[in-house]
This record gives structure tokens, sequence and C-alpha cells, in this order.
């Protein structure tokens, strides 16, 4: 929303992470958590990787993006962590 309401202070390419990167075991957990369900089962790598290919390494290995340029800028996160972002979402 403060891009559009000040696209010129914006303007660029900007990372839309949170501020605090997760893994997919971090995901996971969140939504374990939120819904109040067992985080019990994990899909095994080769799994993943014979059903994405090459893609796996992004899901797998994971790229740790931060948004220094839009922190940087002013913008502040309304959920800096998956934690809160997931427990947002189920409520």
């Amino acid at each position: 929303m403060a891009a559009l309401k000040d696209p010129a202070t914006f303007s660029g390419v900007l990372n839309a992470t949170a501020p605090e990167p997760t893994t997919m075991g971090g995901l996971c957990d969140a939504v374990a958590l939120a819904l109040n369900r067992p985080n019990w089962l994990p899909v095994p790598g080769f799994a993943v990787k014979a059903l994405l290919g090459e893609g796996a390494t992004v899901v797998l290995d994971g790229q740790r993006v931060l948004p220094k340029k839009t922190e940087a800028l002013g913008y502040q996160f309304q959920y800096p962590t998956v934690d809160k972002a997931m427990a947002a979402i189920v409520k």
C-alpha cells in the first residue's frame, strides 16, 4: 500500500520478503502451530527432487532473500515473522 501511495519513493526492484527469513521446516512448524496440529511428516528430499527437478534447489536449499532496500525506505512489515503471518491467516 505504501508503494501505491508514494510510487516515487518505492521505485525499482524491491524484495517484499519478511525481514526474518525461514526455512521450509520453519514454515511447516509455523503452519502446524497456527493450526494446532502436529508437524510430524517430513517430505524426503528425493521426493521433492523427483517432483520439481532442478527447481528443488530453491525448496531444499533456500535463498535467504532479505528486504534491505525496502526496510531502508522505511517500510514497516505488519508480520515480520512467519509465525505471526500464519497466526493471522488462520484466525
